[in-house]
């Protein structure tokens, strides 16, 4: 198995207080001015320094870095990476390294219900909601087109709202696939399968792990970590609803008279033996079928039965 070399690393570059800089920058500004008003015209070689320095002073002004906590800044000096900066604050780092930020905070996406075929090819309806958040920021930036995808079409720049944009358009993607993978391997329920199988209708838990585990395989490539999957709606399709429902009502029924049926022999039985325990009345066996066969009709009608009264004698 080829072992998987983490690429990421934390930026160990120099990173000074923010507001040390600042008041350095505060403090130079009128220095260069009034150096350069006195120097121009008596002194070229100090005019030239002070000219520097002004530039210097200019392009440092890029260098002051602000993150919030779960941000992040991937550091690439000239086109190499050169570690993330994730301390929280105000710094200043060398204004030459282009600055690429990152949100790490974790994001909702809800999967609208799209049609697939279950495991016997019957076709359903599911949907999905998650939690996914960044993980590794070299992965993120550098292993997919995410900087392309997000780039804007004026100004072929990326900004950081159109970054995680373009992420969360990757990870939907990667969810309907890994939602059809999952749906397409169960049931959606034992109506047509054994009765132990695992089924998208009772499965429960153990399929939304099933379906986490999944999509941290398809997202691990682009540094993304899903912390939690579920699937939030689950019907048959529009076409075959009607059929299926049909279907379930008739297996509930056939349960319940299952039920009804069991409960009256029981009843039954219970019956007879109390007449012969107590010596009530002595019976045939044509005289038990019938009082069986009236007994049955009362107890398994789906309507309340109506008594008539025998006047005669039992045996008439």
């Amino acid at each position: 198995m080829k072992e998987i070399i983490k690429q990421e690393k934390e930026f160990n570059g120099c990173a000074i207080s923010g507001f040390l800089m600042l008041f350095v920058h505060i403090i130079a500004i009128p220095a260069i001015i009034v150096a350069l008003a006195t120097y121009v015209y008596s002194d070229a070689i100090l005019a030239i320094s002070c000219t520097v320095l002004g530039l210097f002073w200019l392009i440092s002004l890029f260098g002051y870095v602000q993150l919030e906590p779960n941000e992040a800044k991937v550091m690439v000096f000239f086109g190499k990476y050169d570690g993330t900066f994730t301390k929280t604050g105000f710094y200043w780092v060398n204004p030459f390294y282009a600055k690429k930020k990152l949100s790490m905070r974790a994001r909702n996406l809800d999967v609208e219900p799209i049609k697939v075929n279950d495991k016997v090819g019957n076709p359903i309806m599911v949907g999905l909601v998650l939690v996914w958040k960044l993980k590794d920021t070299y992965k993120a930036m550098f292993e997919i087109d995410s900087q392309t995808m997000a780039a804007s079409a004026a100004t072929g720049v990326a900004s950081v709202s159109s970054i995680m944009r373009a992420f969360e358009n990757y990870v939907k993607i990667q969810s309907d696939a890994a939602l059809r993978q999952v749906a397409t391997h169960y049931n959606y329920d034992n109506n047509e399968g054994d009765a132990d199988e695992l089924t998208l209708r009772s499965g429960g838990e153990e399929i939304n792990d099933i379906l986490e585990n999944t999509l941290n395989e398809r997202l691990a490539m682009a540094g993304i970590e899903v912390v939690e999957a579920r699937i939030n709606y689950l019907a048959y399709a529009p076409e075959i609803a009607a059929v299926m429902l049909r279907r379930q009502q008739a297996s509930a029924v056939i349960s319940a008279r299952e039920k009804i049926v069991e409960g009256a022999v029981s009843m039954v039985k219970m019956a007879l033996d109390k007449l012969s325990e107590e010596q009530i009345v002595e019976l045939d066996d044509d005289k038990k079928a019938a009082m069986v066969s009236n007994l049955l009709v009362v107890l398994c009608a789906d309507e309340q039965a109506q008594p008539v009264v025998n006047t005669g004698t039992l045996y008439n």
